[in-house]
């Protein structure tokens, strides 16, 4: 069959009249730059477009429920982003979806809670925000002006300094503050030596979090 053809077909199977299924799928194959493919034979289509055609034919009626299983797999980073911008469009009308994927990045872009399976097991379940504010470990990006062994002994020994780095002429200092203190002392601590220019929590990624949870349920497994 022809691309276009099976694409008819199975918006047909979905309940779609050939009318309105036509219609609809011309303007997709237009957003997604596949209009070129539509007489090709399915055989001829690679495994980006083949994604492509799935992830257009799943979408196309407009399914109060979507579920996904690596929906980025075979796909550049440019279609990549296409298709997370239409999975957060129809997050944001209304529609619910369940995705399955190791890419903990895309975790974090589109999920609003998550459950992380290992060995077949929900070892951490909740929501993405509220879990990475739990797994936090009260430390602090530094952007500021300023000598690096003014801020070192600024900190006294009160803080612990993880590490520097010299980004577009700025030094990055992140900094583990101790629960007894805040990080207004840590600001205060520095001000007179340098001068501050960028201010923020380090919170952990998806996938820190990840090791850390199945690390946690099985110790003798290497992240």
């Amino acid at each position: 069959m022809k691309v276009g053809e099976q694409a008819v077909y199975l918006a047909r199977l979905k309940g779609m009249s050939k009318q309105d299924a036509l219609a609809k799928l011309k303007a997709w194959f237009v957003k997604f730059e596949m209009t070129a493919w539509w007489d090709k034979k399915v055989e001829e289509l690679s495994k980006g477009m083949q994604q492509k055609v799935q992830f257009i034919v799943t979408v196309l009626h407009e399914p109060k429920l979507l579920i996904l299983d690596e929906p980025f797999s075979g796909f550049d980073p440019i279609n990549v982003e296409l298709i997370k911008g239409e999975l957060l469009r129809l997050k944001k009308q209304g529609t619910t979806i369940i995705l399955s994927t190791h890419n903990m990045a895309s975790v974090e872009e589109l999920c609003d809670n998550i459950t992380l399976i290992n060995q077949s097991k929900a070892v951490l379940e909740g929501n993405v925000n509220e879990l990475r504010h739990s797994f936090k470990e009260h430390s602090w990006e530094v952007k500021f002006q300023g000598k690096d062994e003014d801020i070192r002994n600024s900190l006294n020994g009160k803080f612990e300094l993880l590490d520097f780095t010299l980004v577009n002429n700025l030094t990055v200092a992140r900094i583990k503050i101790p629960e007894t203190l805040s990080s207004n002392d840590l600001i205060k601590a520095m001000l007179p030596v340098s001068n501050i220019l960028g201010f923020s929590e380090i919170l952990p990624s998806m996938s820190e979090i990840f090791i850390s949870a199945v690390t946690r349920t099985n110790p003798t497994k290497k992240a």
